[in-house]
């Protein structure tokens, strides 16, 4: 048995791109435009692995303090209400 698509099959495809729509919107915008996705410089990794490093120290340091300051913890849920 041969695989592919019978000629029915290649005919009823061309019907159907023939009565697509045209797309609106940015999807009708970025239609003829090509994308490309260029990897990140050494500088820009270097800054986002700090400021995530960094927010993470703070994360910790916050939960030590919450769990461990009575008067933070107070603050912290009265805050939240």
């Amino acid at each position: 048995m041969v695989k592919g698509f019978s000629e029915s099959e290649v005919k009823k495809d061309k019907l159907i791109k023939e009565f697509k729509k045209e797309k609106k919107g940015l999807a009708g915008f970025l239609k003829g435009k090509k994308i490309t996705y260029t990897l990140p410089g050494k500088k820009q990794i270097n800054i986002f692995g700090s400021v995530v490093l960094v927010l993470n120290i703070i994360l910790v340091l916050l939960v030590i303090l919450y769990l461990n300051n009575q008067v933070f913890h107070d603050f912290i849920f009265n805050v939240g209400r």
